[in-house]
């Protein structure tokens, strides 16, 4: 990584590499994580359903995307560990995929990889090279 940052000066004064983005994030960040949730979950209790409210999430959506919402859910929690005190955070946007998550998740992975902290870059190629390493 350090040789790709000076081949594209990129300049940086530390670079932490972390190992263990797959483990489960503390229960206290996903109870945090679903409390902020509130308006946003589908009230099927008061007649509201996922064609009415299409940007609502519902509990089986929750439910089908555990393991994505757990993977943001620890991003926040090594931003928190790592990346405090940065002037800036450069990181990829996750991508939804269309008709499989309601905007109202994906809005919500958003907020809990950003709220509280230093500014944020989220960037999103269209899959073409615009950086030549070989050059």
């Amino acid at each position: 990584m350090a040789t790709l940052l000076s081949k594209f000066r990129i300049e940086y004064s530390s670079m932490t590499v972390v190992q263990d983005i797959g483990k489960r994030p503390d229960p206290s960040m996903y109870t945090e994580f679903r409390s902020r949730l509130g308006n946003w979950m589908l009230d099927t209790e008061a007649g509201e359903t996922e064609e009415t409210h299409p940007w609502k999430i519902s509990e089986n959506e929750l439910s089908a995307q555990k393991e994505k919402t757990f993977r943001n859910i620890r991003l926040r929690q090594l931003l928190k560990q790592y990346s405090s005190d940065a002037k800036l955070i450069v990181m990829t946007l996750p991508m939804p995929k269309k008709g499989l998550l309601s905007s109202g998740l994906y809005m919500a992975w958003l907020d809990t990889l950003s709220r509280d902290m230093p500014p944020i870059l989220l960037l999103r190629g269209n899959q073409t090279s615009v950086l030549t390493y070989y050059s």
